[in-house]
């Protein structure tokens, strides 16, 4: 398995998640359509936040149920906090911009209607 080392702009918030990633999700909710990131969905247990909790601002919005990420400084969302709908299992949402090792012009980028949900 791959681990990816990732972090915002100004690497006060920095992370590993471990996994192989082939596809990106391209979210149009009416955060993600702003904050224009690529998204990969992993298992809570893949993700390991090297920062302290303390660094990270987060955000929510409409049900409350994804904890939107950021830097308080640079502003960069590198991450979010969830349950799977489907399966309930915790998850984490990574943006695949911030990730260090990863070409995003070789993943397949698919469309995923955040809007609806």
């Amino acid at each position: 398995m791959a681990l990816h080392h990732g972090s915002c702009h100004c690497g006060r918030i920095a992370f590993t998640v471990e996994g192989e990633i082939a596809t990106a999700a391209d979210c149009n909710c009416s955060l993600c359509r702003r904050r224009g990131g690529l998204l990969a969905f992993f298992p809570h247990a893949a993700f390991h936040l090297e920062t302290p909790e303390a660094d990270v601002a987060t955000y929510t919005f409409n049900t409350h149920a994804i904890r939107h990420h950021f830097c308080p400084v640079c502003g960069v969302a590198p991450y979010s906090e969830g349950m799977n709908p489907k399966t309930g299992a915790a998850m984490a949402v990574v943006n695949l911009r911030c990730l260090d090792d990863v070409e995003l012009s070789t993943l397949k980028v698919v469309a995923f209607d955040g809007a609806s949900l």
